[in-house]
């Protein structure tokens, strides 16, 4: 009885250590690790495109769908130029990524988006960054999509569909490019 009773913990402890449904996989835990550094390399990127207002830098980083769609992409980097105050001293991700994947038959498309703090040593920023990685039937919209910025104090208001920012009541609101709502 007692070598039964040792069997049947050890072929449970198997079957839940193997499982990959129980808490997760380990493929989409690894995914997700991924995707945040991902999402911190783009960051880390514009920032430093901001620094140095390289706009040429700040540009490569965008997709050729997002400098495309985008109302005036050039007078966007000026207005994102003009509007952080300030040297860049940190940042921090407030939550996320929110990802979102499809593969049809082999097509892929995964949108990331990720949300940070950017501190300055004058002012408090809030950045939302909507990013393609990967898109295998539209390769124009790889790159980062969307860098909406406003101050900390104002992330709230991006989300209030009654300011139409993101939303236009319960409608989601597209934007492309740099998108500065709150100056």
């Amino acid at each position: 009885m007692h070598k039964f009773l040792i069997i049947c913990i050890l072929i449970f402890s198997m079957f839940f250590l193997s499982s990959c449904s129980i808490g997760g996989s380990r493929i989409e835990m690894l995914n997700k690790d991924n995707d945040e550094i991902e999402a911190e390399n783009v960051l880390t990127h514009v920032i430093d495109a901001i620094k140095y207002q390289d706009k040429d830098a700040l540009k490569t980083v965008f997709s050729k769908q997002a400098v495309g769609d985008a109302d005036d992409f050039d007078d966007g980097v000026d207005g994102l130029f003009k509007f952080i105050q300030g040297k860049i001293n940190s940042f921090e991700k407030t939550s996320g990524p929110t990802v979102f994947e499809s593969n049809d038959h082999g097509r892929k498309k995964k949108e990331v988006s990720s949300y940070y703090y950017v501190k300055t040593d004058s002012q408090k920023y809030f950045f939302l960054l909507k990013n393609y990685p990967v898109d295998t039937d539209h390769p124009d919209n790889v790159g980062l999509y969307l860098l909406l910025v406003v101050k900390a104090e104002d992330k709230n208001d991006i989300y209030d569909g009654d300011k139409k920012i993101l939303y236009d009541g319960d409608k989601k609101i597209s934007h492309a490019g740099i998108y500065i709502p709150i100056k």
